[in-house]
């Protein structure tokens, strides 16, 4: 009988200490434009490479709780990244374009503000624009995403302690003023890449890092649109994985803290219809979830990590033409990002009006493999000169094809044609309905499984903080 009750107390004991805990420290990573599609091309593409076929998991797909969200809008089947990130920030559903409102236009406090208030540190970090759409709904409210000088101006009101990106797309004020002043002014400090950022760090109550911008002072109020593509990348580019380090060391811890952390540019490569590209910003992604895991393994008892993504971008599939295999392994014969290349290009011809369609083959084939490892159709050779020619002025000669670009952007019919010889094929340039994966581990995160709808994600994670 003794016995026995004290089996009982113990059991009670330990279902009170569990019931007890809370998320202290909360991780909530956002891959912009990451279905599932996305996860396992990156998955599938490593174990081609390591010469088998089947899957190389990352880290987020080896967390114990998994699940989908549903990512529809107050008024669409498809979302956008406002809406999207709007219900990811604050429970609500709202229209497209729709920052941090719902439909009638009434400002929702977000998930950052709310534990701002109660005294928790704040971190919103991106690889994109800090005033894009997604960074955006965790700290500004406003009826149109495209209104970046207004969103960018409640950056510095917010209070939060730590902002990472590209900087802001329009800084610039009507007054003559700037928002980098505005921030400096409300006790930001601002860094230009790493280096400044752990040269200031210690001597700073709050921070804005963003990428560097080679060539440029502090006073200067110019910045890039996005960190660069992983495929791009040169040294001294920021990566998501330094972010969320410097997230981590910077923003206070006494009361615990909230990490916003979006891989924006997942989002980006699925519009440019670039799979290697894509895959790249999963893989940034991963890296910093890895750093998120480490911090977790010394605080499990506090801490949460919580992994979704707004929507799905490109309607990606991996099989294509009717031919029940992959060639992922080919995407490493990609050295650019097709965006890149065609801006490359573009100066390129600028430079040298004069510029053959020899040339520009050779280009391709030292960046694609195509023309040399790989040999496009005539249909897809058409397309591709389809856009030299619009570059060039030689409308004459092009000869309309199904797969032309609207814009002849040589870029997204270059990563077109070349995914589709790894048997990958988009459906569009733009977003799709399809349900997005949700990875979790750590205190709360048994919330997260199975199936839910985007706006309960929001409460999940506060119930889990202990509100």
């Amino acid at each position: 009988m003794k016995k026995n009750l004290l089996i009982l107390c113990l059991l009670l004991s330990f279902a009170v200490s569990v019931n007890a805990q809370k998320a202290k420290y909360v991780f909530y990573f956002i891959g912009d434009g990451m279905g599932a599609g996305q996860v396992l091309a990156t998955e599938m593409m490593l174990a081609e490479q390591d010469g088998r076929i089947g899957y190389e998991p990352l880290c987020m797909t080896n967390f114990p709780i998994i699940g989908m969200a549903r990512t529809y809008s107050n008024k669409n089947s498809v979302t956008d990244s406002a809406a999207g990130g709007t219900a990811l920030s604050t429970g609500y559903k709202t229209t497209n374009g729709f920052i941090g409102m719902t439909s009638d236009s009434v400002a929702v406090e977000t998930i950052a503000e709310k534990l701002k208030k109660l005294g928790f540190g704040i971190a919103v970090c991106t690889t994109v624009s800090i005033d894009h759409a997604t960074p955006a709904c965790f700290y500004a409210h406003a009826t149109s995403r495209k209104m970046y000088n207004v969103i960018g101006n409640m950056l510095p009101q917010s209070g939060f302690d730590f902002f990472a990106g590209a900087g802001f797309r329009k800084p610039l004020n009507q007054d003559g003023t700037s928002i980098y002043d505005k921030v400096m002014d409300a006790g930001y400090t601002i860094a230009r890449g790493l280096d400044q950022f752990y040269k200031y760090k210690a001597n700073s109550d709050k921070m804005l890092l963003i990428q560097r911008t080679d060539g440029l002072e502090e006073n200067k109020y110019e910045s890039e649109s996005s960190i660069p593509y992983r495929i791009d990348r040169k040294d001294g580019d920021l990566t998501l994985e330094q972010i969320t380090r410097a997230a981590i060391d910077f923003t206070p811890k006494e009361n615990g803290f909230f990490m916003m952390l979006e891989a924006g540019k997942v989002d980006w490569g699925c519009h440019a219809n670039d799979l290697a590209a894509a895959i790249g910003e999963v893989q940034d992604l991963d890296d910093a979830v890895k750093v998120a895991y480490d911090f977790y393994l010394q605080h499990k008892d506090s801490t949460l990590i919580v992994i979704t993504a707004d929507h799905e971008t490109g309607g990606l599939s991996l099989g294509c033409d009717g031919k029940y295999f992959l060639r992922l392994k080919q995407l490493e014969r990609q050295k650019q990002s097709g965006w890149n290349f065609w801006e490359d290009l573009k100066k390129t011809y600028k430079a040298n009006p004069k510029l053959s369609w020899g040339k520009v083959k050779k280009m391709i084939s030292e960046k694609f493999g195509l023309y040399s490892e790989i040999k496009p159709s005539k249909e897809e050779d058409k397309a591709i000169k389809n856009c030299f020619y619009a570059l060039t002025g030689n409308k004459k000669k092009i000869q309309h094809t199904l797969l032309d670009h609207p814009k002849y952007d040589m870029g997204i019919v270059l990563t077109q044609v070349f995914d589709r010889h790894a048997q990958c094929a988009w459906t569009t340039t733009g977003h799709s309905a399809a349900n997005v994966p949700v990875y979790a581990i750590g205190v709360g995160a048994e919330q997260f499984a199975g199936w839910q709808d985007n706006i309960e994600i929001e409460p999940k994670i506060l119930k889990a903080m202990g509100y």
